[in-house]
């Protein structure tokens, strides 16, 4: 490592956290406040709220309560309970205190964009636009308040800028290399176990491991720590899903329930024949738009039992294959509320902090700012954006500008967002700009990082034999 090098990652590292931590607590601290899923987590933790979290305002300290059993499988948890144990050794009284999360979360965040920027190896000029771009996208008043929340959301985030710094460094040699090794770990970990959604960047965060090749590594040198890397992750990650409820279990039924009575039989289009599609009687018409949990809700109903088999993943499905206008009108809605990109019931404030219930903090809203104007675009709008982020990916991935290592971030990122637009599109039915956060941040990020494909790479001298990998040290002497 070089120093120029060290001197230019602690820089970085240092004007993001100063960025992020003005953004975070100046004027007033800032979150998300909770749509009733915190629990899930907080009760792991014995600081289960007792009645339902508000979401008009971001409770910023949670007292002791009652233990439960929740299977609910998050990475969340664990930099909750790190937060937990920090606080408490501050003298904070509460069992998780969000602005202990909130500053926790600036500091990985800032050392997720360290990592990209001094991965990216740029010039000084090129590395500051690099950091700028990046703070646009995670500082996003659409994103940001994950990191101060109880919601699971922030751990994806993170997770994601985690794991690009840490691929992007693995292209490196020397320490460098063995230095985003880690990082990898520790941004895959959180970023797959996030959410159950979040498995889905199980295969591309392989296959981009796979595609992980420093400047003239061949054989064992070039292989054996990525596979090495995939080895642990893969471990890890079957062992912490086998510690609860990986698929969600819980909420199978809830979900198809939506997906039916929110997103087929939405009372604008023929309601009695996709009440018929789906095997349902036409008297369930007077369901629609009932949540799971509402008190009129279908399964209250005495003549549910007999259709209960046709709230399923394999009847909806079926409905899919056979009707693939209505498939395309919803991932047309979907498209909208990705774009949206702002949660519009939850909070940014604090109870006591002045602010209106539901009020929402706009400190930077450039980019979810643009995709809110062209919301109504859906796809129109976002499959051209698309096209254009995976165009600069395989421009990049070809390896002719020497950027391969950023086009297989951008198109993992962005082939991830195409995944997650299908599952929350179409196998789940309420909240759903909440749900297509996980489309909406990966797809900024994608784009963030095809726009830095076009950057130069700073020429650098030769590496010396001992900054080199062994095996490839060796061969050359």
């Amino acid at each position: 490592m070089k120093i120029r090098e060290i001197r230019l990652t602690l820089g970085v590292f240092f004007a993001a956290l100063g960025v992020l931590l003005v953004r975070f607590l100046v004027p007033r601290p800032i979150g998300m406040a909770d749509n009733g899923d915190g629990w899930r987590i907080l009760c792991q933790l014995g600081a289960r709220e007792l009645d339902r979290p508000s979401e008009y305002f971001v409770r910023f300290s949670y007292g002791p309560a009652p233990a439960c059993n929740s299977e609910y499988i998050s990475s969340q948890s664990w930099i909750d309970k790190i937060a937990s144990e920090i606080g408490q050794l501050l003298g904070s009284s509460a069992i998780l205190n969000l602005l202990v999360l909130g500053v926790l979360g600036c500091l990985l965040v800032a050392g997720g964009i360290a990592a990209i920027v001094v991965g990216l190896r740029l010039s000084v000029r090129a590395s500051v636009i690099a950091t700028a771009a990046l703070l646009l996208v995670a500082a996003d008043s659409a994103f940001f308040g994950y990191f101060a929340s109880v919601l699971s959301e922030g751990a994806a985030f993170l997770g994601m800028l985690l794991l690009a710094g840490g691929l992007l460094l693995m292209h490196r040699t020397g320490p460098w290399r063995y230095t985003g090794a880690a990082v990898t770990v520790l941004g895959a970990m959180i970023g797959i176990n996030a959410k159950s959604q979040t498995l889905l960047l199980i295969p591309l965060f392989a296959i981009a491991l796979l595609f992980v090749r420093p400047e003239g590594s061949r054989g064992l040198a070039r292989w054996a720590l990525p596979l090495a890397v995939l080895a642990v992750v893969g471990t890890g990650t079957a062992l912490v899903q086998g510690a609860g409820d990986s698929a969600n279990a819980e909420y199978r039924e809830a979900n198809m329930y939506h997906v039916v009575f929110n997103g087929i039989v939405d009372g604008k289009h023929d309601t009695t024949a996709d009440l018929a599609a789906l095997g349902l009687p036409p008297e369930f018409a007077k369901y629609i738009g009932t949540g799971w949990w509402s008190a009129n809700a279908a399964w209250r109903d005495p003549e549910y039992a007999k259709y209960r088999d046709k709230i399923s993943r394999r009847n909806v499905a079926q409905y899919y294959l056979d009707h693939p206008v209505r498939v395309v009108e919803m991932l047309h809605r979907s498209a909208q509320e990705t774009l949206t990109a702002r949660v519009p019931n939850l909070g940014s404030f604090g109870e006591h902090a002045g602010q209106p219930p539901l009020a929402k903090e706009y400190r930077i809203p450039v980019l979810s700012g643009i995709t809110g104007w062209i919301a109504p675009l859906g796809l129109f709008a976002l499959l051209p954006i698309w096209l254009l982020i995976g165009w600069a990916g395989l421009r990049a991935f070809r390896n002719r500008t020497g950027r391969r290592d950023v086009g297989i971030v951008v198109l993992m990122f962005l082939l991830f967002a195409m995944g997650q637009i299908l599952v929350s599109g179409l196998a789940e039915g309420i909240e759903n700009v909440k749900h297509q956060q996980l489309t909406i941040y990966p797809t900024l990020l994608a784009a963030a990082f095809a726009a830095l494909s076009f950057l130069p790479k700073r020429k650098e001298e030769p590496p010396a034999a001992e900054e080199r990998e062994p095996e490839t040290a060796s061969l050359s002497a």
